[in-house]
């Protein structure tokens, strides 16, 4: 009874340590006495306990904030940006065996790309061409992470903190620039009144009719505002016919 007893608990200790549950997004990486003997798939799988290890790799999207980095630009603004990480694990393998752990390395690489391409951009530039530098930093993180079997799949710059001194003059040039437009709005609206009164008078200099049909006009325009005084404009040419009689 005791040797059926000892059986038993020795094959459920082997059983224990050899079986491994997989899951769908899972790879395991199997090594025997450290050396690479391949992958295991998804689902129920057994390796030689005591002999073999496997490693489980995620392959699911991780998404891996990059804290606040500090910056100058090329126009020598100090600034803070911070940005988000989506990458996964392509090749289970090559992460394990080419970098001792992915994830911190992912994590530092970013951290230094980001850095270096914000510092090579105008203040202006980070601010208006925000999606250009997102593809700018993934082209360069894929590129420096691909022979460790990871696939960056987007990069998005998430906030740019600016210093006081900076928000304010910011905030003068938009409010410089809003008059400049309004004036400019002003000028031509002005511009365009000035043509459509000279075409006007053009027209009524050629027709005395039409002359005297707005000088009625105003008369009319006048009389209807309850003055106590009425102003009745004379032609010059009439006082210059007055004057020779």
């Amino acid at each position: 009874m005791n040797i059926i007893a000892l059986t038993m608990i020795a094959l459920g200790g082997i059983v224990y340590f050899s079986a491994y549950s997989i899951k769908a997004y899972e790879r395991g990486v199997v090594f025997r006495f450290g050396v690479f003997q391949g992958l295991k798939q998804p689902g129920l799988r057994f390796i030689l306990p005591f002999i073999d290890e496997l490693i489980r790799i995620d392959q699911r999207i991780i998404t891996m904030d990059i804290p606040p980095q500090d910056i100058i630009t090329r126009d020598n603004v100090s600034i803070k940006v911070n940005a988000v990480l989506y990458f996964r694990v392509v090749d289970p393998g090559q992460a394990v065996l080419t970098v001792e752990n992915y994830l911190y390395a992912t994590s530092q690489i970013a951290q230094t790309t980001l850095r270096s391409v914000c510092g090579e951009a105008d203040l202006d530039d980070l601010l208006s061409q925000r999606d250009q530098i997102n593809h700018r930093v993934q082209e360069i993180l894929d590129r420096q992470t691909d022979p460790w079997g990871i696939k960056v799949t987007s990069v998005e710059v998430k906030d740019i903190d600016l210093p006081q001194e900076m928000r304010r003059a910011m905030a003068r040039q938009a409010e410089a620039e809003r008059e400049r437009r309004a004036k400019i709005i002003q000028a031509e609206g002005e511009f365009q009144a000035a043509e459509k009164l000279t075409a006007a008078a053009s027209i009524m200099s050629k027709e005395g009719i039409a002359l005297q049909l707005r000088y009625l006009e105003t008369l009319k325009q006048i009389s209807s505002e309850n003055n106590s005084t009425i102003l009745f404009p004379i032609p010059i040419e009439f006082m210059k016919a007055f004057s020779k009689s």
